[in-house]
């Protein structure tokens, strides 16, 4: 029995995030670019052909639409604090002191990640949908970079799992990997134009970017590390959420 053209509409919206899945976040990719790129002209012609059912969250919709006239201010819900650091062992030993005698004698234990150097962003979810993306800013006050981060690859537009929160504040960095850097300072090069000096800064006047179209081809990754608020909270640790990020 043929499929209707709504159901074809999901079945390739389930499919084009599963390998965006495989190639974004698990490196691990099953198909080529141009069959990929076939499978979304295929939905942007069934979208285009049943508007009804266009939605939000459909891999056709992470670039599109004009350029922004400039940046709404957001207000954290939870405060985005910045993250301390040391190149001293002796400091390492007197945090963990104040640790230890802070929990009274309780065991503990450490959660150590890499550190990505890149652009502080929180990543909103409602009911597992993509609401809202903000800079760190002042740690209170961040400016909504939503309409630039819809079109990293590896944020995902709708959450999966029948576990996702209502509400979901994930946060972390907004990279630009080495050899994308490269490759496009290569381009910039050829085309005569100054190159960017490093990755860290040309991501943050990335993300500043007024016109979306601009952002999706310079390759920028999100790597979450952290969270604001998340109602309602599922586990006991903050491994374990890092565990849940993973799988949704």
């Amino acid at each position: 029995m043929a499929k209707s053209p709504r159901e074809q509409i999901e079945r390739l919206r389930d499919e084009i995030r599963r390998h965006d899945r495989l190639y974004y976040v698990q490196a691990a990719p099953e198909i080529s670019d141009r069959e990929y790129d076939k499978l979304m002209a295929r939905l942007r012609h069934l979208e285009a052909e049943h508007p009804e059912w266009m939605s939000p969250d459909s891999p056709s919709q992470r670039v599109g639409g004009e350029p922004i006239d400039g940046f709404e201010h957001v207000t954290h819900a939870l405060p985005m604090l910045s993250v301390d650091n040391t190149y001293d062992e002796a400091q390492l030993r007197e945090f963990d002191e104040r640790v230890r005698k802070q929990l009274g004698g309780e065991p503990y234990r450490y959660v150590v990640d890499p550190k990505v150097d890149g652009v502080a962003v929180a990543v909103t979810y409602d009911k597992g949908l993509l609401t809202l993306a903000a800079t760190r800013g002042d740690g209170v006050t961040g400016d909504d970079v939503t309409h630039n981060v819809r079109t990293i690859r590896s944020v995902p537009l709708r959450l999966t799992g029948d576990d996702v929160p209502d509400l979901l504040d994930v946060r972390g960095e907004v990279y630009w990997p080495t050899e994308s850097f490269r490759q496009f300072n290569e381009q910039r090069l050829a085309a005569g134009d100054p190159v960017f000096a490093n990755p860290r800064n040309a991501t943050a006047g990335t993300l500043k970017q007024l016109d979306p179209n601009k952002v999706a081809d310079r390759g920028l990754r999100f790597v979450a590390h952290g969270f604001g608020r998340v109602e309602p909270l599922p586990v006991d640790s903050a491994f374990e959420l890092l565990g849940r990020f993973e799988a949704w």
